[in-house]
């Protein structure tokens, strides 16, 4: 007797329209690596937020410090990482006798620039983006006044009269940005506020990207650092718009039972995650697939043998 064969578990994997690294990583990356060969080399905090490129900057010799470092503790070269610093901290560590090698992104130095701007028009400084973040930090570190909103409570800060002039972090995604800028426009009608977008192009692309492909996923990969803020902002997307997310760093942390049932299997990452991972991860989920079908065809075949 030979009995009905279940539909195989073999998925098929999409690759997002815009995945993983930003020129601006890229740049701050190809920087730092044309300092191997130099001795003394300081990363002022983490370079970009993955662990596989600190793994190997750590194995090139590049040291991890510290914004914060005493300047008598760090000699050398030191190297501003691409979420940028402020003013303050830059001028700090500049010495003629040590090297400064500046990484940060050009679409920071604009977030900057235009917080700057508003401040000089008499605006009082408000930052949407994540609190304690590097990026962060560096915007508002000449600012002590600043304010920054990560969600709407955070909002009853705000002066309730005056002008209010807001930017964001780089890597927020646009609708929450809009939709915080709209909300203190209504619980401080009585102010004058002014938004500039200082949403990074790269961010938009992948925030996008990932929305057309949960129209056709039932499951997306997330391929990026734990600590990526634009990683993680792409794990909430896609479990907002109602599919299952998986957040991984590497194509090894990759199980096979994760994909179980899985029909179309999405693939995205974050803008400080490595291209070779991201098609490395794809590469290992067709294998995955592969393995699951040759599974199903082994089982299926025993079980007409024993009828």
């Amino acid at each position: 007797m030979q009995i009905e064969k279940e539909e195989m578990n073999q998925f098929n994997v999409h690759l997002a329209s815009h995945y993983g690294m930003c020129f601006g990583v890229r740049d701050a990356l190809a920087a730092t690596r044309k300092a191997y060969d130099e001795n003394d080399v300081t990363v002022l905090g983490q370079l970009v937020h993955n662990p596989l490129v600190s793994k190997e900057l750590t194995e090139n010799g590049i040291r991890e410090g510290d914004l914060d470092d005493s300047l008598m503790d760090v000699s050398g070269t030191v190297i501003i990482t691409a979420h940028g610093v402020s003013g303050t901290d830059r001028s700090r560590w500049e010495s003629p006798h040590r090297k400064v090698i500046d990484t940060t992104c050009p679409l920071v130095n604009k977030a900057h620039a235009a917080l700057s701007s508003l401040i000089d028009l008499g605006f009082f400084p408000v930052v949407i983006g994540k609190k304690g973040h590097a990026e962060v930090n560096g915007l508002t570190g000449d600012y002590p006044q600043a304010i920054v909103i990560e969600r709407e409570e955070d909002i009853s800060d705000v002066p309730h009269e005056g002008k209010v002039g807001v930017v964001s972090q780089t890597t927020q995604p646009i609708e929450r940005v809009n939709e915080l800028v709209e909300k203190i426009r209504s619980l401080r009608s009585a102010c004058e506020v002014r938004f500039i977008d200082t949403v990074c192009s790269p961010t938009k692309n992948r925030q996008r990207a990932v929305k057309d492909l949960a129209e056709i996923c039932d499951l997306i990969v997330v391929v990026g650092g734990s600590n990526s803020n634009n990683t993680s902002e792409l794990v909430s997307a896609v479990e907002q718009l109602g599919v299952r997310a998986i957040q991984i760093e590497r194509p090894e942390d990759l199980m096979l039972d994760w994909f179980l049932g899985a029909k179309n299997v999405g693939v995205t990452a974050g803008t400080s995650t490595l291209n070779q991972t991201v098609l490395g991860v794809s590469d290992r989920l067709r294998e995955m697939s592969k393995e699951l079908m040759l599974k199903d065809r082994n089982l299926n075949g025993k079980e007409e043998i024993l009828c």
